[in-house]
């Protein structure tokens, strides 16, 4: 990045002179080839109910915030008050299958005057853990927030003893951008929070990789992958280095 001086010899951040604010999520549905992403309703609770009940041993609740739901209603009452949230807009992740919603995530953080938004409150079903759509979900929220938004920064937090979303962030194409001790309380312990970022200036490479991976060529006649994302990634960052 060059570097920029300001008349007294000070150093000073690279001027944005055309720099115009993002714009918040509406309620716009995201379709892809294996899900759709649409607003988060009430009327999700009963499928998601069903979907999170396959989690046994509650193992996607550990390091939420909310959770587990012992009622499709008590998850109704979680979805009233998640979607009248002025700071976040949150999303139901369904499968094209089974037309069914097996996962949540959401929009936090939004600035839309700096650019600055995160993917969040990421909740995935088993029946969604390890797919395709699971991933193409993330696609589909990146483009909108980078192509359609007009954001400059896509970040991702998580509880830093959270191995599995941390390997997430990575897989994703996220950075590290560091740790933040003690950062906040849930469920009455400490969470030092880790925190990515994608910036506007690495999406077009990463947009690239995500739709090379996505192409069904890339799937067997069982949906497994014949090349990791990750290695996709990296082959497409080698690609456009200088």
């Amino acid at each position: 990045m060059a570097h920029h001086v300001n008349s007294l010899g000070q150093p000073i951040g690279e001027p944005l002179a055309d720099w115009v604010a993002a714009r918040n999520p509406d309620a716009t549905g995201l379709v892809g080839r294996h899900c759709d992403v649409v607003p988060l309703k009430k009327l999700h609770a009963s499928a998601l109910f069903e979907a999170f009940g396959e989690d046994r041993e509650h193992n996607l609740w550990t390091y939420m915030s909310y959770g587990p739901f012992e009622t499709p209603a008590a998850l109704e009452d979680w979805i009233e008050a998640a979607t009248q949230l002025d700071d976040q807009a949150s999303y139901a992740i369904v499968e094209k299958a089974s037309g069914m919603a097996v996962g949540v995530a959401s929009y936090l953080r939004i600035q839309p005057a700096h650019g600055v938004i995160e993917v969040g409150g990421i909740t995935y079903s088993p029946r969604l853990q390890k797919t395709c759509a699971g991933t193409e979900a993330m696609y589909l929220m990146m483009k909108n927030a980078f192509d359609v938004l007009g954001y400059r920064r896509y970040e991702w937090k998580c509880d830093a003893l959270n191995a599995a979303s941390c390997k997430a962030a990575e897989r994703f194409g996220f950075a590290y951008d560091g740790l933040f001790r003690q950062a906040i309380v849930y469920r009455g312990r400490n969470r030092d929070t880790a925190w990515y970022s994608i910036l506007d200036r690495d999406w077009p490479v990463l947009k690239s990789a995500f739709e090379s991976w996505l192409l069904p060529g890339n799937f067997d006649t069982h949906g497994k992958q014949k090349r990791r994302l990750s290695d996709v990634v990296a082959e497409f960052r080698s690609a456009a280095a200088p």
